[in-house]
């Protein structure tokens, strides 16, 4: 006879790490539904020119322009700086679909995801390295696909 809890002697366990990058995307994911995402503090000298998305409150940006942001930060911490590099320089954003006035929350949404997987890494002590930071951003972009409206006019 078996008992309805013998299906969890038998699973395995979850590495604790695994359980902390689903835990991290979690967590992410739900600070990116806000707009914009929460910052612990705004140092006007270095993130000044982020300050007209605190102050002067913009639309949430379209979809895309976290889908760009996310492919930003997996370059940053692949260390891809050609492609970065080539990627603001040649303003390969607006042939991806994004408007000139999404640049200020594509680079603010970029800053942020990069910041808050360089935390994880010190917080960590160095145990979450960046490959493991780049797996998180993909689990964030696959959660944020999931919540995301499909475009209208799209019947599914």
């Amino acid at each position: 006879m078996t008992s309805r809890w013998d299906h969890l002697f038998e699973s395995k366990p979850i590495p604790i790490l695994d359980h902390l990058l689903e835990e991290v995307a979690r967590l992410l994911t739900k600070d990116l539904s806000q707009w914009p995402p929460p910052v612990q503090e705004l140092d006007l000298d270095v993130g000044g020119t982020f300050a007209p998305l605190f102050l002067e409150h913009p639309p949430r940006p379209s979809p895309a322009v976290y889908d760009e942001a996310l492919r930003l930060s997996h370059w940053e911490l692949e260390r891809e700086f050609e492609a970065y590099d080539d990627y603001m320089r040649n303003k390969r954003y607006l042939e991806r679909g994004l408007a000139p006035t999404d640049r200020l929350a594509l680079l603010f949404l970029n800053r942020w995801l990069v910041e808050q997987m360089l935390g994880l890494g010190e917080a960590t002590e160095g145990r979450v390295k960046r490959p493991m930071m780049r797996q998180i951003l993909d689990k964030v972009e696959a959660r944020l696909r999931q919540v995301q409206p499909p475009p209208s006019g799209l019947v599914l």
